[in-house]
């Protein structure tokens, strides 16, 4: 494993990262505005599902790209940030953390879709769903929360 973080921190990417004056800030507040959209986004959806609020639904359709966006946006900065210190970030805790957070933000949004979409497409709150809202909410929010310790351990 370490030598596969070590070839990742020293490729063009890592290289281009440490070595430019603009690519690492630029990925660094694209990450935090991807992070704004995401956590926005989706706790807007979450708190009307917690709510039972019919309104759920229509707010899901603005919500739901405006956080894949903010998720892609993440995804795409986030590589960036990890190549130019691959080695030392895998180990840190609060990266670690983020990580099974974020794991568990998509494998509870796979979940979400699959036992409620439907029924929330027909305009119901199936019993179950504001559970799972509360874990979506809280995973995202330990996300963002750990990606901003990762400076500090």
């Amino acid at each position: 494993m370490g030598a596969l973080l070590a070839a990742y921190e020293a490729s063009a990417l890592g290289v281009a990262a440490r070595g430019t004056v603009w690519l690492y800030p630029a990925a660094n507040l694209l990450h935090v505005l991807g992070a704004c959209l995401l956590l926005g986004a989706v706790a807007v959806f979450d708190v009307a599902v917690l709510r039972r609020s019919l309104a759920a639904l229509a707010i899901g359709r603005i919500a739901l790209p405006v956080a894949a966006t903010g998720l892609g946006l993440q995804v795409v900065t986030g590589m960036v940030l990890f190549a130019a210190e691959a080695t030392t970030m895998a180990y840190n805790p609060a990266f670690l953390a983020k990580l099974t957070a974020l794991a568990v933000g998509v494998g509870n949004l796979a979940l979400f879709h699959h036992r409620f979409g439907h029924a929330m497409r027909l305009g119901m709150i199936p019993h179950g769903a504001p559970m799972q809202a509360a874990i979506s909410l809280g995973a995202w929010t330990i996300a963002v929360l750990a990606g901003r310790g990762i400076a500090y351990l």
